[in-house]
């Protein structure tokens, strides 16, 4: 009886870290391989438009302002987290290698998190300097500096990194004796610690904590700061000047909206849409903002365009005077 209990006591604490994860993806849905030559094609225009935006920035002295190294993190974060996704995602369904390595998995799912919690907070840095630029338009040089914007941006990736490797951390202290499918196109925090056998009621208190902390603080902060401009421009009596000055944040407003609102919906509707359906958004949404935030910039921010169109034509003057 006693031998008994003592293998039972040895079989519950026995550790078990599994050599792959299977990535399921998407079930049943036909012609599927076009959508991963689309993400393919997303994929190639964000690294194009990041590219781009990051070498406009380093090459004009003129854009080397607090705002712009705000713009160059956005790029370089979302440029990184195209990398960091988007490849390994084709590689598992269009190659057919599902089974991902126990580290890798842990690997990609701390850069997946890690740029898309940085992609809010560089939303927040850049409302700050909206907020800063509206509100207090007199003091805003000494509100908004070199030194304040980096320190900023410094702090957002160490508090990220942290964060993530802590919730990366508590996964290794998981057994996982049940199924090994994730339910995903990625290795997923969500889905993977539930797949454990053992006590995983730390790793469901930070996967609770994650979202709050980049995800709705950040979006409450850009909200409650809309709302204060909203006021400040409500007093301004032309209204020119009012949409002289809205225009400034239009850029980012568009990023916001196309960053937070997918994924709320998302979140918000997960219980009640088919897991392909929400496969596909939550894909969605770690592609597609990535691709439209240099293209946005380009288009909506009259010192990139500016800068662009000079860079363009210095170019074009030393192709015909090399003739």
């Amino acid at each position: 009886m006693t031998s008994d209990l003592l293998s039972d006591t040895r079989m519950n604490i026995t550790f078990i870290r599994p050599p792959y994860f299977i990535i399921s993806g998407f079930i049943g849905l036909p012609n599927i391989k076009y959508y991963y030559f689309f993400l393919f094609f997303v994929y190639f225009v964000s690294v194009l438009g990041n590219v781009a935006v990051m070498a406009v920035i380093c090459l004009d002295h003129n854009l080397r302002t607090p705002k712009y190294v705000a713009v160059f993190n956005l790029a370089f974060v979302d440029l990184l987290g195209s990398c960091a996704l988007v490849p390994k995602v084709l590689d598992i369904f269009l190659f057919n290698h599902y089974y991902v390595p126990y580290n890798d998995c842990l690997t990609f799912l701390f850069f997946c998190y890690t740029c898309l919690s940085m992609q809010a907070l560089n939303l927040v840095a850049l409302c700050y300097d909206r907020l800063m630029a509206i509100m207090f338009p007199l003091h805003y040089h000494v509100k908004v500096t070199h030194k304040i914007m980096f320190s900023m941006i410094t702090f957002f990736w160490l508090f990220v990194i942290t964060c993530v490797l802590l919730a990366v951390g508590l996964l290794t202290r998981l057994s996982f004796c049940k199924s090994l499918v994730i339910n995903s196109y990625f290795c997923d925090y969500g889905q993977l610690y539930r797949l454990a056998c053992n006590d995983y009621f730390p790793n469901s208190v930070v996967g609770n904590l994650l979202p709050v902390l980049f995800l709705w603080l950040p979006f409450l902060f850009i909200v409650s700061s809309y709302i204060c401009i909203g006021c400040v421009l409500a007093k301004v009596t032309a209204a020119h000047e009012r949409a002289k000055t809205f225009k400034t944040c239009t850029a980012h407003l568009l990023l916001v909206v196309i960053f937070f609102l997918p994924i709320i919906i998302t979140f918000t509707m997960s219980l009640r849409i088919h897991p392909n359906a929400r496969i596909i958004n939550l894909s969605l949404t770690s592609v597609f903002p990535p691709m439209l935030n240099p293209i946005i910039y380009v288009l909506q921010t009259q010192e990139i365009k500016v800068s662009l169109k000079k860079i363009l034509k210095i170019r074009r003057k030393s192709r015909i005077t090399g003739k």
